[in-house]
């Protein structure tokens, strides 16, 4: 049986990485998923190649007025929502003595006010015991140098999963966190603002991880399968960490 048959999702920021991953492997497990990314001619690239029960709208999160326009499309349309995956999120690395206001606005613009509008937007339409999952990073949990703005965006994360698990339990809404550790997804772009190339950051970070590899975006789709399906059903509040052993050494 599939896990997610007959479920309505909406993935943030699904047209590229973790987050088309997880739309592809949601529709694979029956789901219907909606799409949203910043650019429209790569979100429809993305439909064209989950090919079925997915649909692209565009919307940024860091706009509020994009996610009345989301929401209420969404709604018009489906009526519901059974997951939530708040995936959207913003790096540049910026070391302290360098960092601006704009690039402080910009980071926590994307990454906190985003995520709580994304969530809060979409909760009129959140079905009784559905699922809300919040894209963190492991970045929240360890020092990583010039990246002060986007790992304390990325605690915030952390700290919305327990607020609203305590806020939405009347409605047995399961809100999670999931922490991706080092994976390979176009991010890895923005390591040129440091100076360093890509191929660079990816064999220091593989010296760190025990499992001495990066990790695979389909790898955190998966373990946001588990957190979305029937299969976490007494599963809330909790951060799971998908970063091949690197936060816990």
């Amino acid at each position: 049986m599939l896990r997610l048959e007959g479920k309505i999702a909406v993935i943030t920021g699904g047209n590229s990485g973790i987050g088309l991953a997880t739309a592809r492997r949601f529709v694979e497990e029956g789901a219907f998923a909606y799409i949203t990314g910043r650019r429209q001619g790569e979100l429809d690239k993305v439909v064209a190649v989950i090919g079925r029960n997915a649909k692209a709208i565009r919307a940024d999160v860091s706009e509020v007025t994009d996610l009345d326009r989301l929401f209420a499309q969404i709604g018009a349309e489906k009526g519901k929502i059974d997951v939530l995956v708040a995936n959207a999120g913003f790096v540049e690395p910026q070391s302290l003595g360098a960092i601006t206001a704009e690039h402080f606005d910009k980071t926590f613009g994307i990454n906190a006010r985003g995520t709580l509008f994304t969530v809060q937007k979409a909760l009129p339409l959140m079905r009784e015991g559905g699922s809300i999952i919040l894209i963190s990073s492991i970045a929240a949990m360890k020092g990583f140098p010039a990246h002060d703005t986007y790992s304390a965006s990325k605690a915030a994360i952390r700290s919305y999963a327990r607020t609203w698990t305590t806020e939405l339990k009347d409605r047995h809404i399961r809100v999670n966190t999931l922490s991706p550790g080092p994976v390979e997804t176009p991010i890895f772009e923005s390591y040129g603002a440091l100076g360093d190339d890509a191929d660079k950051v990816r064999e220091q970070l593989k010296a760190l991880i025990p499992l001495g590899r990066m990790g695979r975006p389909e790898e955190v789709a998966n373990a946001a399968l588990f957190l979305a399906s029937d299969e976490s059903s007494f599963v809330a509040g909790i951060n799971l960490v998908v970063d091949g052993g690197l936060s816990a050494v």
